[in-house]
């Protein structure tokens, strides 16, 4: 049962769609709980969101800094964003990443704490499918930021360009995201996964902002 007070057990988002480089069933053997549990309530007076940048291992890069996350969501409307106490870019282990089921970013809410969390992606620039090729569902979901598709050696992959792979991380991670939170604050609906994607698409130009901001 749901339970906003803050006394909540802790609670991780629905599976995010069937996104690429992502899980598709969420593991809850990775020791992420352990962590989270020493997140405290942060102090009335503390600025937030409270950011944690991990360092990430030598095969992987965070597209976007944890204050670049942060200057995103604060081009949201106050009441989007309002409530998210923590931004984490979280180091995984190369192993978790091998398989191709380890979700890009995700939410998880309780103990007064609203974390989203980051995952680091391949300083390759490729986003590997292994040996099926993508859905044309899953292809056109993702066309707008690479289209770039290529088979080798039997695999299918992605290959990205920077700038689009860091507003990819804004507009179709961060910000979708944001709209579990809107949804968890105040909506608590059943349809709260095509909430959350249809937020991050209204909320694309934005995104654009935020990353000519960056680059500028």
């Amino acid at each position: 049962m749901k339970n906003k007070t803050g006394n909540t057990p802790w609670k991780k988002s629905r599976k995010y769609g069937d996104i690429y480089g992502g899980r598709e069933k969420i593991r809850l053997n990775d020791n992420i709980f352990n962590r989270l549990h020493s997140l405290k309530r942060p102090n009335p007076n503390e600025k937030l969101p409270i950011l944690i940048e991990d360092n990430p291992s030598r095969d992987f890069f965070f597209p976007i800094s944890a204050s670049e996350a942060e200057m995103a969501i604060k081009a949201l409307p106050n009441e989007a964003y309002k409530g998210i106490t923590h931004i984490w870019l979280r180091r995984f282990k190369k192993n978790e990443f091998e398989n191709y089921k380890l979700n890009l970013a995700e939410i998880i809410w309780g103990s007064g704490v609203s974390v989203i969390i980051l995952y680091p992606f391949p300083k390759t620039m490729i986003m590997d499918f292994g040996l099926k090729k993508p859905s044309s569902r899953k292809l056109k979901e993702i066309e707008k930021w690479c289209s770039n598709l290529i088979k080798k050696d039997g695999r299918w992959s992605l290959k990205w360009e920077i700038d689009n792979l860091r507003e990819y991380f804004i507009s179709h991670l961060l910000f979708h995201e944001v709209g579990h939170h809107i949804d968890w604050c105040y909506r608590n609906l059943k349809d709260s996964e095509e909430f959350a994607n249809q937020y991050a698409i209204q909320q694309a130009d934005v995104a654009t902002q935020i990353i000519r901001e960056i680059k500028e």
